[in-house]
């Protein structure tokens, strides 16, 4: 775990502690989080999780913008309970009041789509070629049959997959 990430949370919290004038229990924090979302507070477990590979690409914004709003999420349920909007007027108080920031709900770093796995079929039409999803072909193993909208033939597995 980088210490700067730790730290950066760490002075969140006194932040949020000097504002409100009480102490808050210090969340257990992670770098496990994978996909497109750059960090995720888990209210109840009083638990965050950052994305390691966008801290990593975007180390100085992730520190200024995506540890307090995730921070914040913490502070407002421990401030204001179970019954609020995720990103609603408590949490966006405590990023303009406590943070000074802006209450941006998403980020905007770049990431990397990941790659997926497309099973081709085809029918008798000339040029015809249908990309299914692995759930789609799982359900066509199981027995559920697809026609193709032009000709109403039955959608047939080519035996070929791709990459996109």
């Amino acid at each position: 775990m980088p210490d700067t990430l730790l730290i950066q949370v760490e002075a969140c919290y006194i932040q949020a502690e000097t504002f409100f004038k009480r102490p808050f229990k210090r969340p257990v924090v992670s770098l496990e989080l994978k996909g497109q979302k750059a960090g995720v507070a888990h209210l109840h477990e009083n638990k965050l999780r950052f994305n390691r590979e966008l801290y990593q690409r975007n180390t100085e914004d992730f520190l200024r913008q995506t540890v307090p709003h995730e921070v914040a999420h913490l502070v407002a349920h421990h401030m204001f309970g179970d019954r609020i909007a995720p990103h609603g007027q408590e949490w966006q108080l405590i990023m303009r009041g406590v943070y000074e920031l802006s209450p941006l709900r998403c980020h905007s770093y770049e990431v990397k789509r990941r790659q997926v796995l497309r099973y081709l079929y085809h029918c008798p039409c000339p040029g015809s070629e249908f990309a299914f999803t692995p759930q789609r072909h799982g359900l066509v193993r199981k027995g559920r049959r697809y026609l193709c909208r032009q000709c109403r033939h039955t959608l047939v597995f080519s035996g070929q997959t791709r990459v996109e």
